[in-house]
């Protein structure tokens, strides 16, 4: 095993998954990368993302943080790891041209449900490059499915990372809001009803369209405008 865990870290990235090699057995567990990513979803899971770090991950694994140096490089090598682990659950279909915007769909909100299981762990996936092998499988497969569609290579690249950026920035909403209606002092996020209500008292020479549309402004589910993003870049990607 090479002694740099950046080395290390490469190796794992180059090696499928089920083709790691076993630890022996010992009365201790040992620590292990499979191991890290577990406690590093049980510290998101309960405490929430903002609770991630080297240190907590370690004190669920009832060891120090010099132990999990010798797996990972850094706090983004744990975020590497957890969507990697999220994509692996994720099913991704043959490729049919003639349903490719509908696979499309269907693969992101796999992703975006993944997501909502671990409050704020699409920050993770925020401006960082996949390494990871389970993340890329997904990213192929994506790839694949746009080009079945008959999209050009450049475009199809481009719109699978807006897709990309707006399941996260997504999810990472739906966290914020779910987090922010556990604290009862958070009165700021409101329901629809308090919402139209409050809209339509705006005075009506400064905020007319708002007063007059303020049932369609606040209409729908968050599912429902997430399916309408996808399907409105998407049907302006056919139209190129």
């Amino acid at each position: 095993m090479p002694s740099d865990p950046r080395q290390r870290r490469a190796a794992r990235h180059a090696q499928p998954p089920g083709e790691r090699s076993a630890a022996s057995p010992r009365k201790k567990q040992p620590i292990t990368v499979d191991r890290i990513t577990d406690a590093a979803l049980q510290v998101v899971a309960t405490e929430g993302y903002d609770a991630l770090t080297i240190r907590r991950v370690a004190a669920v694994l009832g060891t120090g943080p010099s132990s999990l140096y010798a797996h990972i490089v850094s706090k983004e090598d744990i975020d590497d790891l957890l969507v990697g682990r999220l994509c692996s659950e994720v099913v991704l279909p043959e490729p049919d041209p003639a349903a490719w915007r509908e696979q499309i769909l269907d693969v992101y909100a796999q992703i975006r449900d993944q997501y909502l299981k671990y409050p704020g762990v699409s920050r993770a996936a925020l401006g960082a490059v996949p390494t990871n092998l389970a993340t890329l499988r997904v990213r192929e497969g994506l790839l694949a499915i746009v080009l079945a569609g008959g999209i050009e290579p450049r475009s199809a690249a481009w719109v699978l990372d807006a897709l990309s950026l707006y399941v996260s920035a997504y999810a990472l909403e739906q966290s914020l809001v779910q987090q922010r209606r556990r604290h009862p002092d958070q009165e700021w996020v409101l329901g629809r009803e308090e919402l139209i209500r409050r809209f339509t008292a705006l005075p009506a020479d400064t905020f007319p369209q708002t007063r007059r549309y303020a049932a369609e402004l606040t209409s729908g589910t968050g599912h429902d405008r997430f399916e309408f993003t996808l399907g409105l870049i998407m049907d302006n990607l056919t139209q190129r």
